[in-house]
């Protein structure tokens, strides 16, 4: 918060009138699940992204990034229709979902800082958020959780063209500290399964890779695309009434009919299908292992869902398989995986606290002895779980 604070200052030439925080996410089981309506579980973590703010009775918006060189500004009732293509373009797509449901007046002044590196932590639906409760409060507007969640989809949907589901926003939303967050798509509900007593000790850690960007990152909606095409074609196969392919999704086929008819799918599409099956039954047996307080056993899921997104949906840099093959040799980790859509960005790890610095020391040691050229790049973070956004 201080060093946008301190740019705020230099920029205007007074104090931020409010400032607003929202975590990042980990999903430690139930990646590439969300989006077609399955189970995912999640934690909130202590490091996020902060903003600073004024009003700007003008309606412009007005607002700088401490990771990106260019300031954007735009008016809150000509938001560009169509994306700009730089990093400001998820809250122009956030503004536009906002006005469509609510009037807005006021702009803002504001510097946005994130606290960790960027990809792989959701920092695009925390920077989503955090934007929209800035913007709310200037317009004097509550939203429910919900509301929140589904307009901040929305800017990524519709406006940057990222066919993501609900699961950053929901951990970022939903999560408390100590909490396991275990959530069904299909119609949102969602527990809050609390640490157990006799739960062995844990802490987070996040690896990031030092890839900045991969020219695989538009393989994302590719692969939510396979899904829709693999729930298609089982439907027509087994004889289920199908309608609209973008409302096709692999929750409406029961497992029995994916077990019968998989063979006769495309390879790429038996993959997908095969990675979101046994995720759904993976994030159920870990929220049970949560609930009893056997952190190995939802480490080892952890672990095999890690595995099972580099096998069957087919993610991942050299880079980052290098870092989750390390993770599962290192003393110490209970599981972990790739975090966010693993063509770039970071591993998270479940990892016992009297272990935190041989870990440090054992992935960073062994990562840079692979990738020297991204010594400097590469750094390892230890955090803890936190609670998700505070809605004033």
């Amino acid at each position: 918060m201080k060093k946008a604070i301190e740019m705020f200052e230099s920029i205007y030439k007074k104090e931020p009138a409010y400032t607003a925080f929202t975590p990042y996410r980990i999903c430690p089981i139930g990646a590439h699940s969300d989006h077609q309506l399955g189970k995912i579980t999640g934690f909130a973590i202590n490091k996020g992204i902060n903003i600073v703010y004024g009003p700007k009775e003008n309606g412009v918006i007005e607002i700088q990034s401490l990771q990106f060189p260019k300031r954007a500004q735009w008016h809150v009732e000509v938001t560009p229709k169509v994306k700009q293509n730089d990093w400001a373009d998820h809250l122009r797509g956030a503004t536009i979902a906002l006005h469509k449901r609510y009037p807005l007046r006021r702009g803002l002044c504001a510097v946005i800082d994130g606290e960790l590196p960027i990809g792989g932590l959701s920092s695009s639906a925390a920077v989503i958020i955090t934007f929209l409760s800035a913007l709310c409060t200037m317009n004097g507007i509550s939203l429910t959780p919900n509301e929140l969640i589904t307009i901040s989809k929305e800017a990524e949907n519709r406006y940057v063209g990222v066919s993501c589901g609900k699961l950053d926003q929901s951990c970022e939303v939903y999560c408390k500290k100590n909490n396991l967050l275990y959530m069904d798509l299909q119609d949102d509900s969602y527990e809050l399964i609390p640490q157990h007593p006799d739960m062995k000790p844990y802490k987070i850690a996040v690896f990031f890779s030092g890839l900045e960007r991969s020219l695989a990152g538009s393989a994302f909606n590719m692969r939510v695309d396979e899904c829709r095409s693999a729930a298609y074609a089982l439907k027509a196969y087994s004889g289920m009434d199908y309608g609209k392919f973008d409302e096709t999704n692999l929750r409406d086929v029961p497992v029995e009919v994916y077990l019968e008819y998989k063979d006769r799918l495309p390879d790429n599409w038996r993959k997908r299908a095969e990675h979101w099956f046994t995720e759904f039954d993976r994030v159920q047996k870990g929220a049970e292992a949560w609930r009893k307080g056997d952190i190995e056993e939802f480490g080892r899921l952890s672990f095999e869902s890690g595995r099972s997104s580099i096998y069957n949906w087919e993610t991942g840099s050299p880079e980052l398989k290098a870092l989750y093959e390390i993770m599962t040799q290192t003393d110490g980790i209970y599981g972990g995986r790739f975090s966010g859509a693993g063509f770039k960005g970071c591993c998270m790890a479940l990892i016992d606290p009297a272990y935190e610095e041989s870990i440090v020391e054992t992935v960073t040691k062994k990562y840079l002895s692979e990738f020297p050229d991204l010594n400097g790049k590469f750094s390892a973070h230890i955090c803890e779980s936190a609670d998700g956004v505070n809605l004033k």
